[in-house]
Formats: C-alpha cells, sequence, structure tokens
C-alpha cells in the first residue's frame, strides 16, 4: 500500500453518515468502530450504548473498480445506564470496545462492553417463516384442539428479510476499575478484558467466572504509579498477550510461564530523550492504543505525539517512530490545560501490515507507509463529499509565515478529534468517527 505522493494511491471520499446538526448530543457521539474478519460488515458504538451495524453493499463490492459503500444493517441498544448502589456511581452506558469474533455460522457474534459489563451479542437474518400450524392460527393465537378436524403439514414461507440482535451472555460484576479493552483469543474460545489494575481471562460460555491474569494493584494504593491502558491477544499464538501502560511501557506475556503474568515475557520500552525532558513528559509518554500486526511479528504504540512499530524479537528501541503532531510539542502546556493532553488515540494496521492509520485534532488523520517512510495527512470534512472526491493533503505550518494551503498550528480546533479509526482487513477502505459521523474513504480507482 502506498499513500498520496507522485504516481502513487490516493484517497477519496466514499460515504459519510450521521446528521448534519450543529448541536450534536452526548449520546450520539462514537466511541468506537471496527470491521468484521472479512470487511463486509462495520460495527460502531456510541456513547448512548448503541450499536449500529452497516453492511457492505453487494453492488459496491461487485462494481468496477470496487467502492466501498455501506448501508445500515442492524441498530441496537446493547447497554443501559445503571447505578451501583455499594459505591454510589453512576455507571455510563458509552460503548468502549466493540470486537467480532470469527465467524462459524450463518450468524455473527461481537462482544460489546462498557465500562463494567461485556455482553456478546448474536446477529442474525431471517427471511423465511413456518406457516399452516396445526394448532397455531395465521395470527400467531392458540387454537382449541378440539375443534382441529383435519391435519395440515407447515410449510416455508418467504417473509421479509429481518435482521435479529439477541444477547446471548453477559460477563459482568468482574471488574472493580473501568474496562478499557477486550480481545479475543486466536483459540475462538477465551477472551481478556482489561481495566485500570487487572486482565481478566474469560470463556466465551462461561459467564459467573473469571480468571484474573495480570494484576498491578500495589498492596498500598498510595503507591500506585502507572495504570493498564490498553490490553490485546496475539493474532496466531493463543498464548501470548500484549497489555501496555500509562508509564510507556508495553509487557509482552506468556500465559504457559505461570497462571498470575505478573512478571512478563519481555518489556518493551524506548528511553527518553533527555533534551525532550519536561514538565509533561510522563503524561504523554502513556501508551494509549498497542496492536499486533495481522502476521503477529509487528506491534505499534500510540502515545500523545507518536506512532511506534516495534519487533518482537527486539525490546530495546522501535525498529520505526513516526511523528504524529509535533508541532504539538510547543502547545503542550495549553494542552494541559483543556485536558486535551489527556485524549486517547488509537492506531491500527493496514491489512498486509504495510501502511498505519491514527488520528489527530482538527479532524486530521494521519497514514504512514512503511515500505517508502511517507506520511500524509488528510482530513474527515463535509465539505469533501463529493463521490470519489479525493482528498487533499493537509499541512500545518508553525513559522509565523504560512505556506500556500498550509493551517496555522494557532488555528487547530481541539474539538475536533479523530480518536477511534478502523482499515478495512483486505482492501484500502478507512472508516474514521469524527464526533457524531462515521466518514468512508477509499483507495482512489484507476482513471
Amino acid at each position: 500500500m502506498a499513500v498520496s505522493g507522485s504516481g502513487e494511491v490516493q484517497w477519496c471520499f466514499s460515504q459519510v453518515k450521521g446528521t448534519v446538526d450543529d448541536d450534536v448530543t452526548e449520546a450520539d457521539i462514537i466511541s468506537t468502530c471496527e470491521f468484521n474478519h472479512d470487511g463486509e460488515l462495520l460495527a460502531t458504538g456510541d456513547k448512548g450504548g448503541r450499536v449500529v451495524i452497516f453492511q457492505r453493499e453487494d453492488s459496491s463490492r461487485n462494481s468496477t473498480p470496487p467502492r466501498g459503500e455501506y448501508n445500515v444493517y442492524s441498530t441496537f441498544q446493547s447497554h443501559e445506564p445503571e447505578f451501583d448502589y455499594l459505591k454510589s456511581l453512576e455507571i455510563e452506558e458509552k460503548i468502549n470496545k466493540i470486537k467480532w469474533l470469527p465467524r462459524q455460522n450463518h450468524a455473527h457474534f461481537l462482544l460489546s462492553t462498557n465500562d463494567k459489563t461485556v455482553k456478546l451479542w448474536k446477529v442474525s437474518e431471517r427471511d423465511k417463516k413456518w406457516t399452516g400450524s396445526n394448532l397455531l392460527g395465521e395470527d400467531g393465537v392458540l387454537l382449541d384442539p378440539t375443534n382441529v378436524t383435519s391435519v395440515r403439514l407447515p410449510v416455508v414461507e418467504p417473509m421479509e428479510l429481518m435482521v435479529e440482535a439477541s444477547p446471548r451472555r453477559v460477563f459482568a460484576n468482574a471488574h472493580t476499575y473501568h474496562i478499557n479493552s477486550i480481545s479475543v483469543n486466536s483459540d475462538g474460545e477465551t477472551y481478556i478484558s482489561a481495566d485500570d489494575l487487572r486482565i481478566n481471562l474469560w470463556h466465551l460460555g462461561i459467564t459467573d467466572q473469571s480468571f484474573n491474569i495480570v494484576d498491578i494493584k500495589p498492596a498500598n494504593m498510595e503507591d500506585l504509579t502507572e495504570v493498564i491502558t490498553a490490553a490485546e491477544f496475539h493474532p496466531k499464538d493463543c498464548n501470548l498477550f500484549v497489555y501496555s501502560s500509562s508509564k510507556g511501557t508495553i509487557r509482552l506475556c506468556d500465559m504457559r510461564q505461570s497462571a498470575l503474568c505478573d512478571q512478563s515475557a519481555k518489556i518493551f520500552e524506548e528511553p527518553e530523550d533527555p533534551s525532550n525532558r519536561s514538565f509533561f513528559s510522563e503524561i504523554i509518554s502513556s501508551i494509549s492504543d498497542v496492536r499486533f500486526s495481522h502476521s503477529g511479528r509487528y506491534l505499534i504504540s500510540r502515545d500523545y505525539l507518536s506512532v511506534k512499530v516495534w519487533d518482537l524479537l527486539m525490546d530495546t528501541k522501535p525498529v520505526e517512530t513516526f511523528p504524529v503532531h509535533e508541532y504539538l510539542r510547543s502547545k503542550l502546556c495549553s494542552l494541559y490545560e483543556n485536558d486535551c493532553i489527556f485524549d486517547k488515540f488509537e492506531c491500527v494496521w493496514n491489512g498486509s501490515d504495510s501502511a498505519i492509520m491514527t488520528g489527530s485534532y482538527n479532524n486530521f488523520f494521519r497514514i504512514f507507509d512503511r515500505n517508502t517512510s511517507r506520511d500524509v495527512t488528510l482530513e474527515a470534512s463535509r465539505e469533501n463529499t463529493k463521490p470519489l472526491q479525493v482528498l487533499k493533503p493537509r499541512r500545518v505550518g508553525t513559522g509565523s509565515k504560512r505556506k500556500k494551503d498550509e493551517i496555522s498550528v494557532d488555528s487547530l480546533d481541539f474539538n475536533r478529534k479523530i480518536l477511534h479509526t478502523a482499515w478495512h482487513p483486505r482492501e484500502n477502505i478507512l472508516a474514521v468517527a469524527a464526533t457524531n459521523n462515521l466518514y468512508l474513504f477509499q483507495e482512489k480507482p484507476p482513471s
């Protein structure tokens, strides 16, 4: 995959989902998005506890060239607001993460979680119904058996397609702190859920029991120095998983070593450059997301200012570092005052592990090509929403003299931020969540 530049792949607009209303309600803000394993479905969760699933249109997939267009497939309320009476705490309905399970039959399964409870949902289609029952009338009312004078054989008749989402399991009461990650194991039977201080291992068929496999809670909470920020299973080795921390470290754990994985097999950490040391160093070194590559050989981690690529065979330093918005280093004081410095940006791989995408401010998102070391800044904006309109690369200027097509760092809008993104596992189709809108972009078709 190449990114924008001379003779290289360019990105263009495909679709935008969501309303244009200026007064967006908090509940409509998208809080996670995730493609399923073949990219035919795309799920989003929002702060109102809803899950919306989009399905790729057959016509867009089969067109020449293929287009990345999706329509609403199913919408359901996954979580409701709750109240913990023991702690006098409100539990938000906001969906923190969605993870798809590998498909094994005609139905789809996904896990969704808020701060405390993970739910397993089954999404299935129904386009046929049984009619002609002996004991049921056409309106579904039971008939009096004494009035049945003839025996009828039920028959299958077509009906209008219905997509049903039904909760199959509820995994609750296992986390004291807020759940920040869930990850399905490659064995297809287990998954992990991580909060600030603990990681639990669950079996998908057992809801009342989980195993605590990481516990970093100190005996005295005053001694607390770091929290868990993200966790993920290895895509191929079911015994390996990683978790990242607010101290900028990534720990690779092997569940074969011991039941409690407090002693990690490897620690990935880059020593800080003394010349960049500042009051904000610890805050901006906190890792907000960590992802295995599809091959399982590499990791990417996102801290506040950069994305780093780690080779699992080399834990001393990252093999690649991509600055996301280095121009904000001089703005850290004001970003601290408006709390933006605590924003948690995600990062994702493309299907071939050759490119990485992550978000920034002003509805900018960044794509880094690992093969050419080139990068591009693009914007999710309703001003560029003509079908297949090519996205113009954006540039941020830091000097007093602005070049043409540059936006000044002082005029960036920090309320418009791209925290959640997803990359189609097989094609160059991007999903970018911008407040309450979901933008879909695709590779520009050859002319």
